[in-house]
């Protein structure tokens, strides 16, 4: 009995894609895939949300 691979989806175009080291770019397809969503966070067009950087906030002291 052969078990089943993991097969997740491209993030950036939904293309299966095998979750093995068959699939050398995994979670992507391909390494255009990859530097696409690279490009995109590199852009700042994606971010993880979390508590605002209070460090560039004017009036802030390092003494408060």
């Amino acid at each position: 009995m052969s078990k089943k691979p993991t097969v997740v989806k491209c993030p950036q175009c939904g293309t299966e894609v095998e979750w093995s080291e068959k699939s050398p770019y995994r979670p992507f397809c391909s390494k255009q895939c990859q530097m696409i969503d690279f490009g995109e966070w590199a852009d700042e067009q994606k971010s993880i949300p979390g508590a605002p950087d209070m460090s560039d906030s004017e009036g802030w002291t390092e003494n408060q």
